[in-house]
């Protein structure tokens, strides 16, 4: 039976819901589960983690993991990996998973594989990934006996009725990374929600024009609650962050619903959401190559679509 250790995705003390989605996976392909949890007061998670399936939880809690650092954060996780005797790590993609990934691999010798969206255990370790933007997918054959790897986003499907067993077991803190030291991480003060966190998406493109284009769909996603992207184009323009790109370039993203508005579709920007479960797509050009993979299409003027879905929202929502 192989044996997978899923490293917990948390952010400010709440566990992410990729975590349950990994482990999920793991169960499904039979293996012996264990989660590795890194940070500072996070063994209040440990119910949370094993509802999600974990059977054994390695918890690495101390103040000086209050801040990630690649450095300790790698130490902790093959501290685990090396107890539990793991055949696979398996990171969340998060800006620390794919920061530390190769720094585990690295330390244990054995493969790093980035962005799988599937994984086959029949005949030794054999991985599938999305390469070429998205053109095609790789099937590779591990010839490491064991392997690092970062799951892309949306990947796996968490599994409700998946459960584990309580099997805590503590981890010495790490020595501190005395080349690089971590003295702030500064977030985005907007408050806008991240869209790595976002249920739904709502992302502008070229469409938008202008400012007031901009305002427009950015009070649609305000109504819905939702993460505002949009495609390089508005990036390039001026009119939105680099943090809200979504793309090959950008941010990779998987929500249950995608909106796209006045997005022509190009295969950079069709590389960063099409793992999300329903997209809908808004555009003028009835050919735009977004409606080839769009589940719901709007051939209009978002400018005339918006105010009007806006308002069936309200009523809808009461």
């Amino acid at each position: 039976m192989a044996k997978i250790l899923v490293v917990a995705d948390i952010k400010q003390g709440v566990l992410k819901g990729s975590t349950a989605e990994l482990l999920s996976k793991a169960k499904a392909l039979g293996a012996e589960t264990a989660v590795v949890a890194i940070g500072s007061n996070i063994e209040s998670l440990v119910p949370e983690l094993v509802s999600a399936g974990s059977d054994t939880q390695y918890i690495a809690d101390d103040a000086g993991l209050e801040l990630f650092s690649a450095g300790p954060f790698a130490t902790c996780v093959v501290e685990a990996a090396n107890q539990f005797d793991a055949d696979l790590v398996w990171f969340g993609f998060s800006e620390s998973g794919k920061a530390a990934a190769p720094r585990v691999a690295a330390r244990m010798d054995i493969a790093c594989a980035t962005e799988i969206i599937d994984v086959n255990l029949d005949n030794g370790i054999e991985i599938t990934r999305p390469a070429i933007a998205n053109k095609v997918l790789q099937k590779v054959k591990v010839n490491t006996d064991k392997l690092v790897a970062v799951v892309r986003a949306g990947a796996f499907e968490a599994d409700e009725s998946v459960s584990g067993s309580e099997n805590v077991v503590k981890l010495p803190a790490p020595e501190a990374d005395l080349k690089a030291v971590i003295k702030e991480l500064l977030s985005d003060a907007s408050g806008e929600i991240d869209l790595a966190d976002a249920d739904i998406v709502v992302s502008i493109g070229r469409g938008a024009k202008d400012q007031a284009g901009v305002d427009l769909v950015k009070g649609l996603a305000s109504d819905l609650g939702a993460g505002f992207g949009s495609s390089r184009a508005m990036v390039d323009g001026g009119f939105m962050a680099h943090n809200k790109q979504v793309g090959q370039t950008g941010k990779i993203v998987a929500p249950t619903l995608y909106m796209a508005f006045g997005i022509s579709g190009a295969i950079q920007h069709l590389a960063g959401m099409n793992g999300s479960k329903v997209i809908l797509a808004v555009n003028k050009d009835p050919e735009a190559p977004i409606f080839n993979v769009a589940d719901y299409g709007i051939v209009g003027d978002l400018f005339e679509v918006v105010p009007v879905l806006r308002e069936e929202i309200k009523k809808v929502r009461g």
